[in-house]
């Protein structure tokens, strides 16, 4: 099922309308309570660039599989604070044959867990988690796809 979000971007992925709202009041719950740092974030390097290291080996994976990466962000960038971040872990990708071989591989697996939005003008695709608070576990499910995705290429 292909839903549009607006004209420049189309939700791939299938979530219930249950699951939306309660991401909808997961949103709500967090922009009232406290926020705490727990702890500092970590990074490391990737292709020249820093990146959060919850993500390293994904992107590595996905760079040795030549699935390219654009952008990625497991959580608190490393200049903001605890209140201003990104809320949902993600990685963008170019849209090509292999990407969304992968982007399918991926919903396969992560199912309702996983957000992918099809970005028209950009001409890629953005995966995020689809709940709050499960960055860590979007890291972990993004790298053993990465890990098991294996491209088939079609002979004629």
């Amino acid at each position: 099922m292909i839903s549009p979000v607006n004209d420049e971007e189309i939700v791939l992925s299938l979530q219930k309308p249950a699951l939306w709202n309660r991401r909808k009041l997961e949103l709500v719950q967090w922009t009232e309570r406290p926020k705490l740092k727990l702890a500092p974030k970590k990074t490391a390097f990737f292709q020249g660039c820093m990146i959060d290291a919850e993500l390293h080996g994904t992107l590595c994976l996905l760079n040795r599989k030549h699935v390219a990466t654009e952008f990625s962000c497991a959580g608190v960038s490393i200049w903001d604070e605890p209140e201003d971040h990104s809320l949902y872990a993600y990685i963008t990708m170019k849209a090509d044959e292999r990407s969304g071989a992968f982007v399918q591989w991926a919903m396969r697996y992560m199912r309702h867990r996983l957000l992918v939005v099809y970005e028209l003008e950009r001409n890629r695709y953005d995966l995020s988690s689809f709940f709050l608070g499960h960055n860590r576990s979007f890291c972990q499910l993004m790298e053993y796809c990465a890990s098991t995705f294996e491209f088939e290429t079609k002979t004629i």
